[in-house]
């Protein structure tokens, strides 16, 4: 899987130390309340498609721009459901990252879902009570799309609010 331009010459300075950066998700619901999932290829886990977001880019436009990349679905953002921030990552290369993870959750609007040559092993969509085993963090980002509520999620860990 390639690693875009900018995070490769990050690398070739600091190695594989680790990295903060910000990534987007898609979470797709259709008509139908199916969600669109992806069978990754770097670690075979089904989750919603998403990446690393390019430099300068607005994180709604990276959520639409990896959706399509991953699965051929055209998305639009309807509304942003949960700010995290990821565990830290290891790959098999060595490299380490963190993210800060913006989930948005889209409607599909064009498009056919596909496998892609590059990052995915399989693309589907299934109901609520049809998913495939994923990791927490993953079921984490459909619930908050799923909900009903139209606020955006976030944790707090600063104690008691003043």
């Amino acid at each position: 899987m390639a690693i875009p331009e900018f995070l490769a010459d990050l690398r070739s300075v600091v190695g594989t130390r680790l990295l903060w950066l910000s990534a987007a998700v898609s979470v797709v619901v259709d008509d139908a309340g199916r969600v669109l999932l992806v069978r990754r290829k770097d670690d075979g886990r089904w989750a919603p498609p998403g990446g690393i977001l390019d430099p300068g880019e607005q994180p709604a436009d990276g959520a639409v721009r990896e959706c399509l990349e991953e699965t051929g679905v055209v998305v639009v953002p309807e509304r942003l459901v949960l700010t995290t921030v990821s565990p830290e990552v290891t790959y098999p290369n060595g490299d380490m990252t963190q993210y800060l993870v913006l989930v948005f959750r889209c409607r599909p609007v064009g498009g056919e879902a596909r496998v892609d040559e590059d990052e995915t092993l399989a693309v589907g969509w299934f109901g609520p009570d049809e998913l495939p085993p994923m990791a927490e963090t993953e079921l984490e980002c459909l619930r908050h799309a799923l909900a009903d509520d139209p606020g955006a999620a976030f944790v707090w860990s600063g104690g008691e609010r003043p």
